[in-house]
């Protein structure tokens, strides 16, 4: 007898529609590829899009509207996953499922959120204790209000125990493709992708890259000035005093200023721009560890695989083979 896996998804109001609709595709993909290829197989998804109420229609972020089963009163059926989609305006009231959340939880396999649907898993206990992401626009605000989870704000998705939680948007997909390889192997997984034209397997651990270092770009003109010749001198050996120098400021003075504009240190500042650096360079070209770590100022492979290992836990071989563009 096939047994079927119900996969509950909230849409609360104002979601981006990739929230909802980007696991909607990596399950409903993996329920008609298991039909059609594995004869024997005795599982499959069924997905359920369920409002925080009553309500059958749920407007999305865009304004194109959701249509729901109904809301969570609704259900009758044994859950496997659950996964809570951001937003919600603060003046909608949520606490019909948070409380909804705490009464179940223990008889739910999965429990996961998309984006900023980390706050409702927040609001009802279920991350105290536990490590956890959202969207790195409002990790730290996630972090200040709820000291009890251990917010990290670099991977795209973090799985602790059986909780999930996911950072911005289409990271749902990712993370919803881990749960895929959970269920049916790798093997499904990395068809499924395929059938998305996705990217074939993002680890959880992968950084929010892209928007790092644009969180620490300045208006302040000697900083601004300064960021601009780290980016064109990145391959040269640059220090404070360099930099200082550069700013008309003593070493002392410029570290302090700079940190204050930036909320990082000159140190730091350079070590992740040579990542992100080095990172695009392993996307799009075919050039060789070695002369990447020399463009990026980081000496040679090792270092490069060393940095790799400490940001991002994992190499940057092992990084190009699952990211590179260039070479397809």
């Amino acid at each position: 007898m096939e047994k079927t896996k119900h996969i509950v998804i909230i849409a609360p109001p104002m979601t981006s529609i990739l929230d909802v609709a980007g696991p909607i595709e990596v399950f409903a993909k993996a329920t008609a590829y298991i039909k059609e290829n594995i004869p024997n197989g005795k599982e499959s998804y069924k997905i359920h899009v369920l409002s925080v109420n009553s309500s059958t229609i749920v407007n999305s972020s865009s304004g194109l509207p959701f249509i729901c089963e109904g809301g969570i009163e609704s259900i009758d059926y044994e859950i496997d996953t659950v996964l809570i989609a951001g937003n919600a305006p603060e003046n909608i009231d949520l606490q019909n499922i948070i409380d909804w959340l705490k009464n179940n939880v223990d008889h739910i396999r999965r429990v996961g959120s998309i984006c900023a649907g980390a706050f409702i898993l927040a609001k009802a206990g279920i991350l105290n204790g536990h490590r956890a992401t959202s969207h790195w626009m409002v990790c730290d605000r996630l972090a200040k209000l709820y000291p009890e989870i251990k917010v990290e704000n670099d991977p795209i998705f973090i799985k602790d125990g059986n909780i999930y939680t996911s950072a911005g948007i289409s990271t749902g997909m990712d993370m919803s493709l881990a749960m895929v390889e959970e269920d049916f192997g790798r093997d499904v997984a990395i068809m499924v992708a395929r059938i998305l034209v996705l990217y074939l397997k993002r680890p959880g651990n992968q950084s929010q890259y892209s928007n790092i270092l644009k969180q620490q770009r300045v208006d302040h003109e000697p900083i601004k000035t300064i960021q601009d010749w780290i980016l064109a001198h990145l391959s040269e050996n640059i220090t404070v005093e360099i930099l200082a120098e550069k700013a008309l400021m003593s070493p002392r003075n410029f570290a302090r200023v700079f940190l204050r504009e930036t909320g990082i240190t000159p140190a730091k500042y350079i070590e992740k721009l040579r990542l992100e650096t080095a990172r695009r360079r392993l996307e799009e070209t075919s050039l060789t560890l070695d002369e990447i770590s020399n463009e990026c100022g980081i000496n040679n492979a090792d270092g490069l695989r060393r940095l790799f290992l400490r940001h991002i836990k994992t190499t940057p071989s092992d990084y190009r083979k699952n990211f590179a563009t260039a070479l397809r």
